[in-house]
Formats: C-alpha cells, sequence, structure tokens
C-alpha cells in the first residue's frame, strides 16, 4: 500500500491512493482532489452518479486516518469550479477533522480564501520548507526540490501480446515530484520518462517502481 522514498536526507512514504506523507514533519500531501466536479458536470447534463461525489470525502478521510498527520497539505486545485452542493459537504467534513489544513492555490481554485479561512483553512500561493518548494504548477528554482501537481501523470506500459495499461504514477526527476491527482474524476496526462526520472505506478493497493528505458517525454492529455 505504501512506498518508501527517500529525498534531500528526509523520509517520505507515497500511498497508492495517491497521497505523499513526510514522515519527519507529519504531514499528508494532496493534490488535485477537484472537489465539486461531479457535481459540476451533473449539472449540466452528465451521467455521473451521485455517489461519485462522495468517493473522495471517503478516500481523504481513509488516508488521514492511515498516516494521522498533523497537516495535510493540498497542492492545489482542491476545487474545480465555483461553489456548489459540494462546498456543503466540504464544511461539514473539515469541521469534523482535528488536524491542520493549508492549500497551496492551484489555477482551478476561485472560491474565495476568504471562505476557506472561515473553516480555519490557511490558502497560501507557495510553501518554503528546509530546502522544499511546493507549489500547484511545477516550478524550477536554484536550491529547492519542488513538489507539485497540476499535471496529473500518468505511464503507460506495454506487455506481451501488445497489451496497454495507463496509470497514473508519481513522476519524479532529480529536482522535482510531481504527485498523480487524487479525485476520482480528474484524467490523466501521459508521460514518458527521461532516463534520469523515477516512476512509481499506482495499480489498487499497491505502488509500483516502473523500469524506465525511454529517452524523452511526451504524452497525451485528457480533459482537466
Amino acid at each position: 500500500m505504501t512506498h518508501p522514498i527517500q529525498i534531500h536526507n528526509q523520509n517520505f512514504k507515497m500511498h497508492a491512493s495517491g497521497v505523499l506523507f513526510w514522515e519527519d514533519r507529519s504531514m499528508l500531501l494532496i493534490s488535485d482532489v477537484h472537489l465539486g466536479k461531479v457535481s459540476h458536470f451533473r449539472k449540466f447534463g452528465a451521467a455521473v452518479p451521485q455517489q461519485a461525489v462522495q468517493k473522495n470525502f471517503t478516500a481523504m478521510d481513509t488516508a488521514i486516518t492511515f498516516f494521522n498527520p498533523k497537516t495535510v497539505l493540498f497542492m492545489g486545485d482542491l476545487f474545480h469550479s465555483s461553489l456548489n452542493t459540494e462546498w456543503e459537504l466540504f464544511e461539514t467534513w473539515v469541521t469534523a477533522q482535528s488536524v491542520q489544513f493549508i492549500l497551496v492555490s492551484g489555477n482551478h481554485d476561485i472560491i474565495s480564501p476568504l471562505k476557506y479561512e472561515a473553516l480555519g483553512v490557511e490558502v497560501i500561493e507557495e510553501l518554503v520548507l528546509n530546502t522544499f518548494l511546493f507549489t500547484h504548477h511545477p516550478e524550477e528554482r536554484d536550491g529547492f526540490f519542488n513538489f507539485c501537481g497540476h499535471i496529473h501523470p500518468a505511464i503507460k506500459l506495454t506487455g506481451f501480446g501488445r497489451q496497454m495499461v495507463r496509470l497514473p504514477c508519481f513522476y519524479k526527476s532529480p529536482l522535482q515530484m510531481i504527485l498523480p491527482a487524487f479525485g476520482t474524476f480528474t484524467g490523466t496526462y501521459t508521460l514518458e520518462a527521461k532516463k534520469d526520472c523515477e516512476v512509481f505506478a499506482l495499480l489498487g493497493d499497491a505502488v509500483l517502481p516502473v523500469t524506465l528505458t525511454e529517452s524523452k517525454r511526451k504524452g497525451r492529455s485528457s480533459k482537466r
């Protein structure tokens, strides 16, 4: 269910749900939940089951219970769009938690920070801790290792008989780790990694290190 990794002498655990736990800081990183997206699509006639709304909250509860963090850091795009009925569910969910919440604002986070602050959720543009830079969009900054989201990374794996599967993944380069999208209705962007990158694919309840052979990065995006 988890896979350990050390970055800058700090200990992290990748979880099969797509969250990353920073053990030394007791901080849980969750990227691209896109709450409200299901309700947004249902409003415009998409045949998305109502049960999908609750899946993100249940998954977040499971991750928080598993790691018992002091802090939860949302890595942007917590909400997909403007206020809708899922905001009321979020209010109820947040007030039932006993952890500190921080939101690194993403391009979809258009709800007023005042709404979050009223719930005790701190909203910031970026976070710098130790030699780590936490952002929504991928960033390059001298002297820092960047944790980010936004891309919704996935890896395409091909097996015998030309069988192909596309899996969400953690995508790590020497100076950056891109977290997979946590939300259940988000889409992915397929990457083919460079030789100096590491990829950890998510399959069911497992985090699988992937052996890479490609020398270039390319991808096909789906709607985010």
